[in-house]
């Protein structure tokens, strides 16, 4: 590594505000706010709104979309399971083209 082009690297306190967690790792991030871990030491803190204590995703509270509801509405819609012009084999879509998908031209 060239010396003096990189940010320094070391120790960082996060503290998660909503849930009021805090871990220890690296990073180089730095910060003016110090806070002391429990093993006596004193590293600077940053606060972060979210991390994976919070985050809906991690905690399992994260929203489902009802896409069986969608799907019905489609069907009901457009009509389910009908059958193109050209039969069950090949269909004509929207753009009046004949499905040829697996077919051999020639």
């Amino acid at each position: 590594m060239k010396k003096d082009i990189h940010p320094s690297y070391g120790p960082v306190v996060f503290r998660d505000r909503a849930a009021n967690h805090t871990f220890l790792t690296r990073s180089t991030m730095t910060s003016e706010k110090t806070i002391e871990w429990e093993d006596g030491n004193t590293y600077p803190v940053v606060d972060v709104e979210i991390s994976n204590v919070s985050h809906p995703f991690y905690t399992g509270t994260a929203r489902v979309l009802d896409t069986a509801g969608r799907v019905e509405k489609f069907q009901k819609r457009y009509g389910a399971g009908k059958v193109g012009a050209a039969g069950p084999t090949g269909s004509i879509g929207a753009t009046g083209a004949a499905d040829t998908v697996g077919k051999k031209r020639g």
